[in-house]
């Protein structure tokens, strides 16, 4: 039966498409008319205007929505359109002119007619057996999917070169010497050899231009040698070509550091990747440097040329992973700073904004320690006093450089900015000091080294009235970094004891330090666990003892009460949150088992727990056993020195002492009736055997305990007699 519905549809839509074939064959003909090149093109169109309503026709009839092929199929083989077959199809509105560059088809206001410059492809995908009662496929183009397939293997590599555009090829000829044409053409000799210098290579690959890199390498070292060896050579005309040379050559985006392969780039363990055009570009930073610093050169012609914007994109090239050019980057701009006074102020600014996007923003840059080297030598000019722009830039930009993890890569250069700043006014001291200790580091041990090492540095050119402003909250962090339990730490802490300025520094306001440092002092010096760290708090306190001995007294029977009343305030916080924990389980009810949240905690006390209540019960004898052994003598109770393997590094006799001394201490409890008011021990309760002298030192016979742990005749009779493993070994080999 026949559906009479779809023969009208099949109609209208065959009268629509002849309609579509007599524009197009009037287009044709035009075109034909307008171009006598395109009478053959023409009539091929005519025949495949033809073919696509015939095809299309029986096409419609069989089932099928969609033409055979794209409109001008057959134009589309030649893989271009007559210019003027183009414009009378515009004027029939059968196509539109490209807006843009994409290989993406546009479509006419015609619908239904697609032009294309792309091969001729089948839209519909037939079936693999041609049923003419199959489902039709939908009328519209099907978009194949996007390639969702994760990208497996290794990542492209980096390039070794960061100049990713090259100049077009060009064969460059060799020019003669300077030597062999006369002094009226060595200009325009000068000139061309920059022409000719100014031709960039792709040096990714070395095998390609071999001859236009020797040529250029070759003008480049003639003009180097040239400015040398001559003077009034550099005229008006070289100016604007040298500057231009220059930025051919160097003035190129950075690329970010990326590692080729495996984790993100680390600046302080990866190495970085050297510039492969290296050999051209140190000449042409040599080249300019020489220009600049010729006698010859004129400043008031060169500022046409190297203006802000060649400030600001030479800063741009510190940010190269290539050392080498960072120095050469680093003393040319330090010489643009030194000839052009107009430049300076603003060549200071746009390192400050280089620091700040570096410290609030990406915390990420290649050449802050070149940058801080030449601000060093900029410091070091300034006039005195110094102006409030230069105090900004030292509170504002230097002081926030040290929270930088990175700091390890530039904390030198940094460090010697800063003291250059104190050294031109020391009224700044306080600032800075405040600053440091507002960025001081809580858990990278690294940047704690570093910090002390710059306070260090300061604390050596300080003023001792500024001293006296800053020693409270200076000490209190000393404090601090003495009961690290990183020795590095601790110890870069206790070297400060060996600086004879700050020594009298701490001699001159010594009732002021010592109870600061007494108590992390005192504690280091028995629980912590490197001996070098007991070794070094032994002369830190016998130091402090020699400047005064009735203030080192006075401290000593303070720590016992200082103790007493922190263990106090640690019971009450406990007690606190025990009754938190109580009224927690109050409001809670009958709701079922406790969380452990509120299980009441296990108490556990640690070794260094048990190591300071002991001694802290020590603190007594703590005067007696300074006393007694120099600075650079044995250790005493405060370094058992004990070998790798358990072998005892001290002598036979002071093995005996020492554990004569360890006994003393642990009858310490049992034997508190013996004492006075004042901890001391009556004399006739020390026996002889427990005065102990340094054998080292001649004076030290008439040095005695003033305090000492009584023990008996029998005890010290049996230490005297102890023999080691090593010695009783070595009786038997003999017998």
């Amino acid at each position: 039966m026949i559906n009479r519905g779809s023969l009208a549809r099949d109609g209208m839509a065959i009268e629509t498409h002849s309609l579509v074939f007599i524009k197009m064959s009037m287009a044709l003909l035009l075109a034909m008319f307008a171009n006598k090149s395109g009478i053959v093109l023409a009539l091929l169109g005519l025949f495949g205007s033809y073919y696509y309503y015939s095809s299309y026709k029986s096409r419609r009839l069989s089932g099928h929505s969609e033409p055979p092929y794209d409109l001008l199929f057959v134009l589309t083989y030649t893989r271009s359109i007559p210019t003027t077959t183009m414009k009378s199809l515009k004027k029939l509105g059968l196509s539109k002119s490209k807006s843009n560059n994409s290989n993406t088809p546009k479509k006419s206001d015609n619908p239904g007619i697609l032009v294309t410059t792309e091969l001729p492809q089948d839209p519909i995908p037939r079936p693999s057996h041609g049923h003419l009662d199959s489902t039709p496929p939908k009328s519209t183009r099907i978009q194949s999917p996007k390639d969702t397939i994760p990208i497996t293997g290794k990542p492209p590599k980096k390039q070794r070169s960061s100049r990713f555009h090259v100049t077009h090829p060009q064969n460059l000829e060799p020019l003669p010497a300077f030597l062999d044409v006369p002094l009226q053409d060595r200009t325009s000799l000068f000139i061309k050899k920059l022409h000719q210098s100014s031709v960039l290579f792709d040096f990714n690959d070395a095998s390609s231009d071999l001859q236009g890199k020797q040529v250029k390498a070759a003008a480049l070292h003639e003009m180097l040698e040239y400015l040398t060896r001559n003077k009034n050579v550099i005229t008006e005309s070289i100016y604007p070509e040298m500057v231009h040379m220059f930025a051919c050559n160097l003035f190129r985006s950075i690329p970010p550091p990326v590692n080729p392969y495996g984790d993100a780039f680390d600046p302080e363990e990866d190495e970085p990747i050297c510039e492969l055009a290296w050999p051209h570009l140190q000449v042409v930073y040599e080249l300019f440097l020489r220009f600049v610093e010729s006698p010859d050169f004129n400043t008031n012609i060169a500022k046409r040329y190297i203006d802000q914007l060649f400030v600001l994109q030479l800063l741009e090239l510190f940010d190269s992973e290539d050392p080498r050019e960072r120095d050469f980057l680093k003393t040319t701009l330090h010489r643009i700073y030194g000839k052009f006074l107009n430049l300076r102020a603003f060549i200071r600014r746009s390192i400050n904004n280089v620091f700040f996007h570096f410290i609030y923003e990406t915390e990420r840059h290649n050449g802050i320690a070149e940058l801080l080297e030449i601000l060093g030598s900029i410091i070091n000019g300034f006039a005195l006093p110094l102006k409030d722009e230069h105090k900004t830039f030292l509170t504002r930009v230097l002081i926030p450089l040290h929270k930088v993890r990175s700091l390890s890569l530039y904390h030198p250069q940094l460090a010697y900015c800063v003291v250059q700043f104190l050294e031109k006014d020391s009224t700044l001291t306080e600032e800075v000091i405040l600053g440091l200790l507002r960025y001081w580091p809580r858990v990278n041990s690294q940047k704690e080294v570093m910090f002390l090492n710059e306070v260090e540095e300061i604390l050596d050119v300080i003023e001792p009235a500024q001293f006296q402003r800053i020693m409270v909250p200076l000490f209190h962090q000393l404090s601090r970094c003495i009961n690290s339990q990183h020795f590095q730490v601790a110890e870069r802490a206790l070297y400060y004891w060996n600086n004879d300025y700050i020594v009298n520094l701490m001699s001159n306001n010594l009732p002021t330090i010592l109870p600061l440092v007494f108590s992390s002092l005192y504690q280091n010096s028995k629980i912590h666990w490197n001996r070098t760290i007991h070794n070094m708090v032994y002369n830190a306190l016998k130091l402090f003892m020699d400047m005064n001995p009735p203030l080192f007294d006075e401290c000593t029977s303070n720590y016992k009460p200082q103790r007493q009343f922190e263990k106090e305030k640690a019971e009450e916080r406990l007690k606190g949150w025990e009754e938190v924990r109580r009224k927690a389980i109050e409001n809670r009810g009958d709701k079922g088992p406790l969380p452990e949240t509120l299980n009441a905690p296990q108490q556990f006390i640690s070794p260094e727990s048990v190591a300071a209540l002991e001694a802290d019960q020590m603190i007594d004898v703590l005067p007696a056993a300074l006393a007694e052994v120099s600075l650079q003598g044995q250790e005493g109770e405060f370094d058992l020195m004990e070998g790798e393997e358990g072998d005892s590094l001290v002598s036979e006799d002071q093995q005996a002492q020492l554990q004569m001394q360890m006994q003393l201490q642990s009858q310490l409890n049992n034997d508190q009736e013996d004492y006075d008011e004042e901890g001391s021990i009556p004399a006739d309760l020390i026996p002889a055997e427990a005065i102990v002298t340094n054998t080292n030192d001649d004076s030290a016979s008439n040095i005695r305990r003033k305090s000492q742990l009584p023990v008996s005749k029998g005890d010290s009779e049996q230490v005297a007699n102890h023999r080691s493993a090593n010695d009783s070994v070595n009786e038997q080999s003999q017998n």
